[in-house]
């Protein structure tokens, strides 16, 4: 017997990303699935990849109280079969004899004898327990050090970003509201039978009621959707620029940022800077789309000589490198490929590129710096030492109906009005 496809790619997937260190996204672009892949198994093959990245180390928790001893490194395989069973029986809830059969399936030849009784013998007795779907414990699937360093910085509201982190997220639209008011784009999705509402506080954000392919949806194909979720969009509304002056979008990729300031700003000079060409080919594919226009910069932030003209900015929007901890309903695999020591150099990267961007910065400037984290250590403390640091920086309080006030800036919190967790801060430059 020989496993589904969809379940062997995303045993293959997996491998990948936690042998390999690669992420999800990367991880199936290594790993394309076969032609004859209906649109369905790949859509469950993403359903067990990103479902077991999710529970990653709760469903390794009720593993090992099932095994005499770990397994060894080079039997990795062999857990990751363990694990994809796991998932099936205690959060999707999958025919018991399916998940068992379909998961001794995938046990490699060379494995044949023992893998197979062990595989069979696990999943088997956890079958019999009969657990309810969705029974594994929300705080034991996140890394030690994330899960402290979540409770230490939100107290009071950690259980509900932990199980937020563990949700799959909604698909949110952005409109371009200068090109197709948000009523009408709604009119127009509801006429293609996709069910939407407005958000709530984002007046160019579309939820959409189930994911769907964006190329199906009526107007994605001339740019007037573009898929990016809500608290994103607030950044273009934040830096808040005007006909006539020279803004820069720093780490621009994948440019749906860069697209919304072009929509909402028409007039303003922009200038999109990557240190990635591959990403910047991306955001050259979303301006084409939606026939929007800006200066692409390949280069590093953190080193403006290698790409700055010498002329400053009116603005700068400072999307910066970060942890990622408020988007992990959307990346499940940051549980498994961040460390806490990368925290210390993301940091010091943060620092570095918002030092460098700021004598690009004319008097009287903006600069937004922007993360999608939820440490306090790289948000309102980062931005506290940069103010004491920065010649001439203020702070320009953001006065808003959305997210947690802070020491500086604000921070939406993971699941907050169907938002993913971001951070902001408005900084300005004296005039003289």
């Amino acid at each position: 017997m020989s496993a589904t496809p969809a379940r062997a790619l995303a045993l293959r997937v997996l491998q990948r990303v936690i042998e390999r260190g690669r992420t999800l996204d990367e991880a199936f672009a290594d790993a394309p699935p076969p032609a004859e892949l209906e649109p369905r198994d790949l859509a469950f093959a993403r359903e067990l990849a990103f479902g077991v990245c999710r529970w990653y180390f709760a469903l390794r928790e009720q593993l090992s109280v099932r095994l005499k001893k770990p397994l060894r490194a080079r039997d990795r395989d062999v857990e990751i079969i363990l694990l994809l069973g796991l998932y099936q029986l205690s959060v999707l809830g999958t025919d018991a004899h399916a998940a068992v059969n379909e998961s001794v399936a995938l046990v490699p030849a060379r494995k044949h004898g023992w893998a197979r009784g062990l595989v069979n013998a696990v999943l088997r007795a956890v079958a019999r327990e009969g657990r309810a779907p969705d029974s594994l414990d929300v705080a034991a699937s996140y890394p030690s050090w994330m899960l402290a360093r979540i409770r230490a910085d939100w107290p009071a509201m950690a259980a509900a970003i932990l199980e937020a982190g563990n949700t799959r997220p909604p698909m949110t639209l952005r409109v371009d509201t200068a090109r197709w008011p948000r009523a009408q784009a709604l009119a127009a999705l509801a006429i293609a039978g996709v069910e939407a509402r407005a958000h709530p506080r984002v007046a160019s954000a579309i939820l959409l009621a189930e994911s769907c392919d964006p190329t199906d949806l009526p107007g994605f194909a001339d740019g007037r959707f573009s898929v990016q979720d809500a608290a994103a969009q607030l950044a273009a509304s934040l830096l808040d620029c005007a006909a006539g002056e020279r803004v820069l979008d720093a780490c621009a990729a994948p440019g749906g940022k860069t697209l919304h300031l072009l929509a909402r700003y028409p007039g303003i000079e922009l200038d999109a800077l990557d240190v990635s060409a591959s990403r910047l080919e991306r955001v050259a594919e979303n301006l084409a789309r939606a026939g929007a226009s800006a200066r692409l910069l390949e280069g590093d932030a953190a080193v403006p000589a290698s790409w700055h003209d010498g002329r400053p900015y009116h603005a700068i929007l400072a999307d910066l490198p970060c942890s990622a901890s408020g988007v992990i309903r959307r990346h499940p695999d940051i549980k498994l490929l961040r460390r806490e020591s990368d925290l210390a150099a993301l940091g010091d990267l943060q620092t570095r590129i918002v030092a460098a961007l700021w004598p690009l910065l004319a008097p009287g400037g903006r600069l937004l710096y922007a993360t999608c984290s939820i440490f306090r250590d790289e948000n309102e403390r980062r931005v506290a030492a940069l103010l004491a640091t920065l010649p001439g920086a203020a702070e320009i309080p953001l006065q808003a109906d959305w997210g947690e006030a802070g020491t500086h800036g604000r921070q939406i919190l993971p699941g907050s009005e169907a938002m993913d967790g971001f951070y902001y801060a408005l900084l300005e430059k004296a005039k003289s």
